[in-house]
């Protein structure tokens, strides 16, 4: 009897022992609730917006004509926290910096058509964690409708089918590692010729003052290697939150500022495409700039398309998924610089 109580408590010191490793040494998520996600199917409201909540008729903003826009809202929990955006006709597709996306189809009176609210399928860290599945950024490929995303922390970047259906590869490209792990790849574009631009948010090249950029050849998730760097100096205050490519072939970068109290303001600026090389620092010139008393929050997300000789910019904000914000959706049209005609462009791109 002595011996199988002596075996019983040494059984129940083994467990205890057991518990107390694992509370040592498995990471802190084992305590804390999985990070919230979209339910298969939910409801979105949305709310028309002005440019100008004191001038409801104005509808110039720099190079932009104001065509609409509207503000998203859900109450699911995980709604919102928009970084980046595909449009493809009147389809769309907002990714959050946690992992979670929703897809609908909007007509021209933003009526909203089959919504569609979804996760990642895979992707950095074991998800347990927002900080997980912070994809940031997001480029397509409007031929096979792949995907590719950015995140932070990781600065890694995957690509995914069509639809963000499943994971196909991925890479952690070696150029990226020391980007910081909340300023890596803010802005991915594919360009229509198959490359891509990477731009790094905060981080930096050592010895210079822009922020880091890559080109890549060619698929990052392939050979993430071919290239060359770059970098890109923002509007002063200003950090690129997101990028997109011109029907001319340029770069349209979205820039945004935090102010105290609790104050965002944007930048739009265009790169020329002939300003990028090896080694270049390039600034954009300035095309409009979002602050009061114009609409703006924390403008996070960018894409551009066409429709019929229109360039047609549009913008998404990242609501932190506070009360204090909006997740906005707006459109525009991007208007010839002054003395210059219109270009001819190319039609049916979405960049971004």
């Amino acid at each position: 009897m002595a011996r199988r109580r002596i075996a019983a408590i040494a059984g129940a010191v083994r467990v205890l022992l057991s518990i107390l490793l694992v509370l040592l040494f498995v990471p802190g998520y084992a305590a804390m609730p999985p990070a919230p996600r979209l339910p298969a199917s939910g409801r979105m409201t949305v709310r028309p917006v002005t440019l100008d909540a004191h001038d409801p008729a104005r509808r110039r903003v720099g190079r932009l004509t104001f065509l609409g826009g509207v503000a998203l809202a859900s109450d699911a929990p995980a709604f919102g926290g928009f970084s980046s955006m595909r449009v493809a006709g009147d389809r769309f597709t907002l990714l959050s910096d946690g992992g979670t996306f929703i897809t609908f189809r909007m007509d021209a009176r933003w009526r909203i058509d089959r919504l569609r609210f979804g996760n990642l399928p895979d992707g950095p860290g074991t998800g347990w964690e927002k900080v997980d599945r912070d994809s940031e950024s997001m480029a397509a490929d409007p031929v096979t409708g792949r995907l590719w995303v950015g995140f932070e922390k990781y600065n890694a970047i995957w690509r995914y089918a069509p639809g963000l259906a499943a994971a196909e590869a991925r890479a952690r490209p070696q150029a990226m590692t020391h980007w910081p792990g909340n300023g890596g790849p803010e802005s991915l574009v594919r360009l229509r010729d198959g490359h891509f631009v990477v731009l790094s948010e905060t981080g930096r090249w050592p010895h210079e003052k822009g922020r880091a950029a890559l080109w890549l050849t060619r698929d990052p998730t392939i050979d993430p290697s071919t290239g060359f760097r770059f970098s890109y100096r923002p509007p002063r205050g200003y950090d690129p939150s997101d990028a997109a490519e011109l029907p001319d072939g340029d770069l349209l970068v979205l820039n945004r500022r935090f102010a105290l109290p609790y104050d965002f303001t944007a930048i739009l600026t265009i790169v020329p495409r002939a300003a990028i090389a090896p080694g270049r620092t390039v600034e954009g010139v300035p095309a409009a700039r979002f602050a009061a008393p114009l609409i703006h929050d924390n403008f996070d997300a960018l894409a551009v398309t066409r429709e019929g000789a229109d360039t047609i910019v549009w913008i998404a904000s990242d609501d932190n998924q506070s009360m204090l914000q909006r997740s906005l959706l707006l459109k525009f049209r991007l208007d010839p610089a002054p003395g210059r005609a219109p270009s001819p462009g190319t039609s049916g791109g979405d960049a971004g």
